[in-house]
């Protein structure tokens, strides 16, 4: 399951932009902590749980709020407003013009950990950057809703904090449904679940997460990952007066604080989001992601021991968990939902379906792996296949309607109400622009004379 090929641009996805491999994983990182050591999880798979509410809240971003958690915030009287972290105080090596010590890192203490709703959102730079990206957001509200240009959410007067953060959080949740899952999903089988209700996912309870899409359908995004990425004009494998080398994903890995190293970054690691997401007319063209197929980047497949963290082989982990989770194939979920299976031709084809089948998984395959072969033979590598498509729609859309306070349960007819690029919707690119600095290495404010 090694890419061969991983900096092939044939290998790219077009539909998909860079940046949504990373939002991905913040919105897994959103919905799903499960603390568990896998050594537990392989003697007894009852011993998984879920320490993070599975609604898209953004605890992961507000904790506990500032009344629980007020070391996320400023001090009172600025206490709806979360505390940023700054670049390193020490010039970058890569572009020593770029001003030190610029309001663009996640607060860190002592130990150079970030202090976060969620400390997995500082394993790599790019879902970090990600993570301050919604901290900005909501201090941007804040300043709107301050000013009077934005107006408040409801005619019932609430706290500053709470008027912004239900602004931020439905304007994410419309973004998760109709910007990143409309991307990577059957658009028609989306519509069906929202439109005719839901048939697989019906919790009898409490929503809850179901290990058919934390242990399979949603790690499509590890055949996402890039081997390198275009990520600023100084870390880029595009040739430029300011290139010093690729942004590798070993190094998106080295400059966070799980890695133990590169931390408060330094300011020329800033990312530039134009790279990311597609910003039409701002001359810039955005990286793309992998295809959705079977295979994952060399790094991602075997990801080396950074010393906090230890190596694994990413894809017999993921099988490894699937098997001692109980997880049926492939083949068993597409027969419940009806949907007709992947003939154990299509599963052969390639080199990685030759392994399959020489291991006779080629008749009843591993749901991961099934899910990742469905998109590529019935996606075209650009999306899910319709077992995949049903998962992630099902999930995503019984969550919101499992969450009385989420815009598609409490307000079904809601539409964005922050300046957008489009009246009534709302994207990654209209957040980006509402924020501001889309690329603060090129702004000429935070570059030395």
């Amino acid at each position: 399951m090694k890419d061969p090929a991983p900096l092939d641009p044939k290998g790219d996805n077009e539909d998909v932009p860079a940046g949504f491999t990373y939002l991905g994983q913040f919105i897994d990182h959103d919905i799903t902590f499960d603390t568990t050591p896998i050594q537990e999880v392989l003697v007894d798979p009852l011993a998984l749980h879920n320490f993070r509410t599975p609604a898209l809240d953004l605890d992961c971003v507000y904790g506990r709020g500032p009344g629980d958690q007020p070391f996320l915030y400023q001090l009172p009287p600025n206490d709806a407003v979360f505390v940023l972290g700054r670049t390193n105080a020490t010039p970058g090596r890569g572009d020593p013009k770029v001003k030190p010590s610029l309001e663009f890192d996640l607060p860190r203490g002592p130990q150079g950990l970030a202090v976060i709703g969620d400390p997995r959102n500082d394993e790599n730079l790019i879902v970090a950057q990600t993570h301050l990206a919604f901290m900005r957001f909501h201090n941007k509200v804040v300043e709107g809703l301050q000013k009077g240009t934005i107006a408040p959410p409801s005619p019932i007067r609430r706290s500053l904090f709470e008027e912004a953060r239900q602004l931020v959080i439905w304007h994410y949740q419309w973004i998760v449904l109709n910007d990143f899952l409309r991307r990577l999903v059957d658009e028609k089988v989306l519509d069906q679940v929202l439109d005719e209700g839901r048939s697989f996912y019906v919790p009898e309870g409490d929503a809850f997460i179901p290990v058919e899409f934390s242990a399979a359908a949603y790690r499509l995004g590890h055949s996402m990952v890039r081997e390198t990425y275009d990520y600023n004009e100084v870390f880029t494998f595009k040739d430029g007066p300011r290139k010093a080398t690729p942004a590798t994903l070993a190094l998106l890995f080295r400059f966070s604080g799980r890695s133990g190293t590169g931390v408060p970054i330094p300011s020329d690691w800033i990312i530039d989001w134009r790279r990311f997401f597609q910003f039409p007319g701002d001359g810039v063209t955005a990286g793309l992601s992998r295809k959705l197929d079977p295979f994952l980047s060399p790094t991602l497949s075997e990801i080396p021991d950074h010393g906090v963290l230890p190596g694994v082989n990413l894809p017999i982990a993921n099988l490894k968990r699937g098997r001692s989770l109980g997880l049926p194939s492939g083949q068993n979920v597409a027969r419940r939902m009806r949907i007709k299976p992947l003939s154990p031709d299509d599963i052969a084809k390639g080199p990685d379906g030759q392994v399959a089948a020489k291991h006779n998984l080629h008749v009843e395959t591993p749901l991961w792996y099934y899910i990742l072969k469905e998109a590529e033979q019935r996606g075209n590598s650009k999306r899910l296949g319709p077992v995949g498509s049903r998962i992630l729609s099902e999930v995503f859309v019984g969550l919101l309607e499992c969450d009385a306070s989420s815009f598609l349960a409490s307000n079904p007819a809601w539409k964005p109400t922050l300046p957008s690029t489009k009246a009534g919707n709302f994207t990654m690119t209209d957040l980006f622009r509402f924020v501001g600095e889309l690329s603060p290495i090129n702004d000429a404010k935070n570059l030395l004379p």
